[in-house]
């Protein structure tokens, strides 16, 4: 029976999981005590859960609302172990329709080098928010303080282009910059992830043009969104991003929904590149832990399909949020003489790891190259992932 807690899994290899139970048996008292408390009834079930380590105690972070979203409530549970037993220990933050501030679920939380935490959350309403915690418990170090706005979301003609959710916020030691992902647009469809920098964990955080997202524009760059290789029926709702770095590998968690039926979530794990200039980079295809290899400049000369992550605005918030309007491959030829497709005005050079495509010297490609595996063609690949020079996402697998 699907219990309305939060499913445990866990992994050695990050494409195996195993499936080890609930985290909670019922939903959290003190979560349904608060809503209850505001003439509201609790959903049946918890949203985005996020957790950390501190010391040996790990914090798990819920969501709880009401119907509507009308109350809603990020609560903490801890345990000294990912597995449980988890022992609620307060509510972190709260929120009302009626009130200041955003939808309180969908909480990321980020260390600084100096040992203090700040839970970045959201969804809808008014952006997403963010405020200090208490680093020996774990709850608001201001006890009511619901923070201070940090990103917006564009408008057309009056109304938000779609949502603004699911933050994820990271400290990159190696840059010493604060980098924050946003989940935009609807669950089930057009979900894709933004990411913006900052050298503070509290901003202001800044788009590839260096512009302050807490504003009322659609920010970029986009760095994964629905896309559709040949063959495939394509991917979905590829958003709500968890990034996390293990042995210095970064990795990007998110969900997928396939084309056929896009009720079904999947998870989907890809690593996650750095650019020479600071700017994340998702890989393609989902991981599936091959051992290392070098990528040899003869091994890319062939046909590739290629994915630029455009998007388009569609004037108003249902037809929006409507379609997944996914981002389709084309074919790409690297010749062997350093020509694209053939054509002596298009030039490609490799420094490895990154490969660089120029097009009729206006547009240039920078992309990271790597060996992963092709799920849709069921057998292992080259991929390449990276920006052109105007933070468009690029993405190719060789056939």
């Amino acid at each position: 029976t699907i219990q309305p807690g939060i499913m445990v899994r866990k992994s050695k290899d990050l494409v195996n999981w195993q499936y080890v139970g609930e985290a909670f048996k019922r939903l959290p008292a003190m979560g349904v005590q608060y809503i209850t408390s505001k003439s509201a009834t609790p959903l049946n079930g918890l949203w985005a859960p996020y957790i950390m380590k501190v010391g040996n105690e790990y914090r798990l972070y819920y969501s709880l609302a009401s119907s509507g979203f009308r109350v809603s409530c990020i609560g903490l549970a801890t345990s000294n172990s990912p597995e449980g037993p988890w022992v609620e220990k307060g509510l972190a933050v709260t929120s009302e329709t009626s009130g200041p501030g955003t939808n309180a679920i969908d909480p990321s939380v980020v260390v600084t080098p100096a040992g203090e935490h700040w839970m970045v959350y959201g969804s809808a309403w008014d952006g997403l928010f963010q405020f200090k915690l208490d680093p020996a418990t774990g709850l608001a170090q201001t006890a009511g303080d619901r923070g201070t706005r940090i990103v917006r979301r564009g408008q057309t003609g009056g109304m938000y282009n779609g949502n603004l959710e699911g933050p994820e916020i990271i400290y990159n030691s190696t840059t010493n910059m604060y980098y924050l992902f946003v989940a935009y647009d609807w669950l089930a469809t057009k979900y894709n992830v933004r990411v913006f920098r900052s050298a503070s964990p509290t901003g202001p955080f800044l788009d590839w043009n260096g512009v302050n997202v807490d504003n009322q524009a659609d920010n970029g760059p986009m760095i994964l969104a629905p896309y559709q290789f040949d063959g495939h029926g394509g991917w979905a709702g590829v958003s709500h991003p968890a990034v996390f770095n293990e042995g210095g590998q970064y990795y990007i968690a998110h969900q997928g929904r396939p084309g056929v039926d896009l009720a079904y979530m999947v998870l989907h794990v890809r690593k996650m590149y750095w650019t020479p200039d600071g700017w994340p980079v998702v890989s393609p295809q989902r991981y599936a832990a091959l051992a290392p290899a070098d990528v040899a400049q003869a091994d890319l000369v062939g046909t590739w399909e290629q994915i630029v992550l455009n998007y388009r605005v569609v004037p108003g918030y249902e037809n929006e949020q409507r379609l997944p309007d996914y981002q389709s491959a084309t074919t790409l030829t690297l010749d062997a003489g350093g020509t694209i497709n053939g054509n002596a005005a298009n030039q490609w050079t490799y420094t490895a790891p990154w490969l660089e495509l120029k097009w009729n010297a206006t547009r240039i490609e920078k992309v990271r190259v790597d060996r992963e595996r092709d799920w849709e063609a069921k057998k292992n690949t080259i991929i390449f992932t990276g920006f052109d020079n105007n933070g468009i996402a690029i993405w190719g697998k060789k056939k």
